[in-house]
């Protein structure tokens, strides 16, 4: 970042909120920071007339409000709306401001589906689970056949597993694997969903899963012994080492607060 003493600038009363990240900013230079770090998910839910409002009325930058709102009009590209953000406070220097506009047109110029998959893909690295989801499942609703390929079809599947699977939705991640298997047949994804079948189905559904897939014994013992292997790591380390039924619930219980909270 160029030579700038941060939070130089006043904070604001009134916090801005990001609803992608579920997130408030009270400075320009968290603005900053946040616009910088996170060009893949800028989009009209930040970049609006509400952000302009805040900066004039919170931060007194009438003149800066007044500059982006009158390029929300027309601006054909996302650096036309941050750039004079970055320039406000000098908050980048001149390699930084060009690599920044770089990185914005490679982006740009991206087929609709990667932007949105790279955006997605971003939500999950913010723990916004249910919001990735929804954007992951666009992109399989809509896709155009022939233009990005089968592989990136299955990356999509792929990822969209791992966010379910952090909501502890296994039958729904497990559902994903099995779709990207069938697109590309990977190896390691087969072994992913047999891995799966444990956490989401009994005993007996679980064996006539693998019997109709003609798992052979010798996989499905190797499978066993990595599931309990993890299974008595996860043991070992708190809040789970010597739970109580009473913390699991309460763990539960806040993980199914935080899904409800990225659904917004």
């Amino acid at each position: 970042m160029a030579a700038y003493q941060l939070c130089r600038a006043k904070a604001a009363e009134h916090p801005f909120y990001i609803e992608s990240i579920d997130a408030n900013i009270y400075t320009i230079e968290e603005l900053c920071f946040y616009l910088y770090e996170n060009l893949s998910l800028l989009d009209e839910s930040i970049l609006n007339t509400k952000l302009c409002d805040w900066l004039a009325k919170e931060l007194g930058m009438t003149k800066l409000a007044f500059q982006i709102k009158e390029k929300l009009l027309d601006a054909e590209s996302i650096a036309e709306l941050i750039l004079p953000i970055f320039r406000e406070i000098a908050y980048l220097n001149a390699a930084e401001y060009r690599s920044v506009q770089e990185q914005i047109t490679k982006l740009e110029v991206q087929p609709e589906d990667i932007r949105r998959k790279i955006r997605a893909d971003a939500l999950v690295g913010y723990g916004m689970f249910s919001g990735a989801v929804t954007i992951y499942r666009q992109i399989l609703r809509q896709k155009s056949q022939g233009k990005l390929g089968l592989q990136f079809y299955a990356n999509v599947l792929n990822n969209m597993a791992g966010a379910y699977g952090r909501m502890f939705l296994f039958e729904e991640a497990a559902q994903c694997l099995w779709q990207s298997y069938e697109l590309v047949r990977s190896n390691a994804v087969y072994r992913s969903y047999l891995a799966l079948l444990p956490f989401y189905l009994n005993k007996e559904d679980c064996q006539k899963r693998l019997e109709e897939l003609r798992v052979p014994k010798e996989q499905w013992d190797k499978i066993e012994a990595e599931k309990q292997q993890v299974t008595e790591q996860l043991e070992q380390k708190p809040p789970f080492a010597h739970a109580t039924q009473e913390t699991m619930r309460k763990f539960l219980s806040e993980e199914k607060r935080k899904y409800h909270k990225s659904r917004r």
